[in-house]
């Protein structure tokens, strides 16, 4: 992660201090419970809550200490304990480092869900407003990146809105598989604590238990997890890639908001360059690249290994992250998108009516001919007009085999822009319902 491509909130989750928090109240909180079993004392319970609730945990001093003693945990431990006094000895009873450092990664994955959660819908503000404003504005649909049939642009955006939307409802469900907590021992058998800790740690710091540990959560949640993340990233990657071509100055139908004093080129100032739009591709690569690490931290061996640690200890931050800023990068974009519907018109009509051929070949095949020969008659037309020959509705009104089964005005008519555009309300209200 670097600081160009992240938001502050977001940031601040995997930032030492808060880890370290959380690390502290998973420990504060089961010796609660610890304490109303009898495992410790209470008033160590207590204590342990009222010098650290608000106490500074210093990073340095952590870092020193972890120099010394080459673990992570345990240099917390004696830190706090420096700060806890004589209590502390009750800290972390019959618990392993897996625990605190399995339960704390689901914290945070789980905050830093409900902050992408917040992008999302951002996205989906921004694709909404801007699909009905643009419900009805035509435009030419591409395949292959060559001219198909009519669309609308609203039409795009809401396509964009359903994709986002079903990326919604995964990381919705990515949350709730991740969200769980380990609170179960050396192997996870609670051979040293009892289940009813992990039960109210869990509550506390609003997680589930996980329902079989090892001495680790099984990695498939966070592989699901990071795999959600990975398909988010890939729509706006998608989205992001349309407005770059719809950009090119060939086709030039949207573009960025190029704002006051912004410069596209240090060497050719009339530039006007799609970069959010390529930005947000590049971070969407950087978000699936945590996808196959996640994948291959499933199968750790036995009841535990650490091949996944540092893997983590890298993909969690910034993967969450790059997206939480490409989601908002990426709505300030939509809100701001210049739309050029005149433009569209133009591309629309380059062809000279090309993008109504399957209307008249459908149209044939309904007035008796086989698929193959009105295929043969429309191509016939349709190649002429390609080659500039002549208007497409004129060569085919000029075609006796063609006219002999269509009338010219039933020809005109299948010129309608209206016949493609005719049930968007209908997709609008399956979407937007």
């Amino acid at each position: 992660m670097i600081p160009r491509y992240a938001r502050p909130e977001m940031t601040a989750l995997w930032s030492p201090e808060t880890k370290y928090r959380i690390w502290f109240e998973i420990e504060a909180h089961a010796a609660d419970r610890m304490a109303a079993l009898g495992v410790i004392p209470k008033e160590a319970a207590a204590a342990i809550w009222e010098r650290g609730r608000n106490a500074r945990f210093d990073v340095a001093r952590i870092d020193a200490i972890e120099a010394e003693v080459r673990h992570d945990v345990i240099a917390f431990l004696t830190h706090l304990a420096e700060i806890v006094g004589p209590e502390a000895r009750f800290v972390h009873q019959g618990m392993t480092s897996s625990d605190v450092l399995d339960t704390c990664l689901s914290v945070q994955l789980a905050r830093a869900s409900d902050l992408l959660l917040a992008g999302v819908d951002c996205v989906l503000a921004a694709l909404k407003r801007r699909a009905f404003e643009y419900k009805d504005a035509i435009c030419v649909g591409r395949s292959h990146g060559v001219h198909a049939e009519p669309t609308t642009f609203g039409l795009k955006l809401a396509s964009a809105y359903a994709e986002f939307a079903r990326g919604r409802e995964r990381l919705e469900a990515a949350r709730r598989e991740v969200a769980v907590c380990a609170i179960s021992g050396a192997v996870g058998t609670y051979a040293s604590v009892d289940p009813s800790v992990e039960a109210h740690v869990a509550e506390k710091l609003g997680l589930r238990p996980e329902t079989v540990s090892t001495q680790v959560i099984p990695r498939d949640r966070h592989a699901a997890f990071f795999a959600a993340l990975g398909v988010i990233a890939s729509s706006i990657e998608r989205l992001a890639t349309e407005i770059r071509h719809l950009q090119r100055t060939e086709v030039l139908e949207a573009e960025e908001y190029f704002s006051p004093g912004q410069k596209g080129s240090s060497a050719m100032p009339h530039k006007r360059n799609p970069v959010l739009s390529e930005n947000l591709c590049g971070l969407a690569r950087l978000v699936r690249m945590s996808v196959i690490p996640a994948m291959e931290n499933v199968a750790l061996w036995h009841e535990r290994d650490i091949s996944h640690s540092s893997v983590e200890r890298g993909i969690a931050p910034d993967a969450t992250i790059h997206l939480d800023f490409a989601l908002h990068r990426l709505a300030g974009l939509i809100e701001k998108l210049v739309v050029y519907p005149e433009r569209m018109k133009e591309n629309l009509e380059m062809l000279g009516g090309l993008v109504h051929s399957g209307a008249v070949l459908l149209a044939l095949t309904q007035a008796g001919l086989s698929r193959e020969a009105a295929y043969r008659l429309v191509q016939r037309s349709a190649m002429a007009a390609w080659r500039k020959e002549g208007d497409f509705l004129a060569l085919l009104k000029a075609d006796a085999e063609v006219t002999q089964a269509l009338s010219p005005a039933k020809l005109d008519a299948l010129f309608d822009l209206g016949t493609h555009t005719k049930h968007v309300d209908f997709i609008f209200r399956r979407v937007f319902a």
